[in-house]
């Protein structure tokens, strides 16, 4: 793929490093590009990870996980695999796990992951851990991703309820992760409505996106303290997505802060579309001259279709008498003329005339996003 300066999606990302006084183990990194010279069709790319380790371990993981994936990513052929995805998500968490190897500071340090991956107007999903994306359209808020997390799947078998495992101790503990010993599966099921099955909802892959439609990524700082509606109505109500991400990292401030948060938040424009979609080609002028030729023509046939029949019906004949000629002035004889005896000439019968008409690996910079 070729790096670009502009990206066909508007991108606002914020993070904060929380109230309590902790270092910012949150990082993230979004790119934009173009799939080759000769392939103009724009590619969004964007990577979030959630640090876990504490200290300095968290910061570096999670450092480590955007810099291999985003470059893992980078060097492809911009055509969305699992196995591109696969690849980057193994790479990353060797690098993690190698490199607490070689660190007694470092050990036990991993980090999550959420990536967003926009091919023209076509989204496709991946994470580890419990960071979020979500999908906000038309009213509606829908979280697309499923939190490898103890709580998650304490809801699933129905043992608390997602209000219970907000405050439960086990919050935080989480089942996959980039750095664990055995690389970690990415997670492809991308979740339009509640109760999707895998297969299905690994299906949506490549849903695409619509006009006004908005992405959240975000890291756990900010799902533990607000609801996902209270999200959508931030959202919903601020003039732009700089105001937003603002807004929806306040409040978790507001509420205590007591992690980091970073949001990156993507939004399709009002008129956006297909930017690979075959345009319709304007018909030239003289196509419309051409109909309207055709259309005229089979008016004058009708009108002149309706006439002769009416003639014909009238069925008479009409009868024609022949004109005399006058004298013409200015001939004068010396001789009177002699007398015109008049006789009856016959009459002749003439059918009416009718006319018919005629037819015609350097590092990538993390925590910034692509204008």
């Amino acid at each position: 793929m070729i790096r670009t300066s502009r990206a066909h999606l508007n991108v606002e990302a914020y993070s904060h490093q929380g109230m309590t006084g902790k270092n910012n183990e949150d990082r993230y990194a979004v790119a934009s590009f173009r799939v080759s010279e000769k392939d103009n069709t724009p590619v969004l790319f964007a990577v979030l990870a959630d640090g876990i380790g504490g200290h300095k371990g968290g910061e570096v993981a999670a450092e480590l996980a955007v810099n291999h994936v985003m470059q893992s990513v980078a060097k492809g052929d911009g055509r969305f695999s699992r196995e591109v995805i696969e690849q980057a998500i193994n790479e990353a968490s060797s690098a993690i796990a190698a490199h607490s190897a070689t660190n007694d500071e470092l050990k036990g340090m991993g980090a999550t992951c959420a990536i967003a991956w926009v091919i023209d107007n076509k989204l496709y999903t991946a994470y580890v851990g419990d960071s979020r994306i979500y999908l906000m359209r038309g009213g509606r808020i829908q979280q697309l991703t499923v939190d490898h997390s103890w709580v998650q799947e304490a809801i699933e078998k129905g043992i608390l309820t997602p209000e219970l495992a907000r405050d439960h101790p086990n919050v935080h503990v989480i089942r996959r992760y980039l750095g664990s010993p055995v690389p970690p599966e990415p997670d492809f099921r991308l979740n339009l409505f509640d109760g999707e099955g895998a297969h299905h909802s690994e299906n949506n892959q490549g849903t695409e996106l619509q006009p006004n439609d908005v992405l959240l990524l975000c890291t756990d700082g900010l799902t533990d303290l607000l609801w996902n509606d209270e999200i959508l109505e931030i959202v919903r109500t601020k003039p732009n997505l700089k105001e937003a991400s603002r807004a929806l990292v306040n409040l978790a401030n507001e509420r205590g802060g007591h992690d980091n948060t970073t949001v990156v938040l993507i939004g399709a424009p009002s008129d956006f579309r297909s930017k690979t979609a075959p345009r319709k080609k304007k018909e030239s002028n003289w196509v419309w001259w051409l109909i309207g030729g055709i259309v005229a023509l089979f008016f004058v046939l009708a009108v002149a279709s309706i006439l002769t029949f009416n003639l014909l019906r009238r069925g008479g004949a009409v009868t024609a008498t022949p004109a005399i000629s006058a004298p013409q002035p200015g001939l004068v004889t010396e001789t009177p003329l002699p007398e015109f005896t008049p006789t009856t000439i016959p009459t002749d019968t003439a059918a009416p005339d009718v006319i018919l008409p005629t037819a015609t690996l350097t590092p990538w910079p993390t925590n910034t996003v692509s204008p």
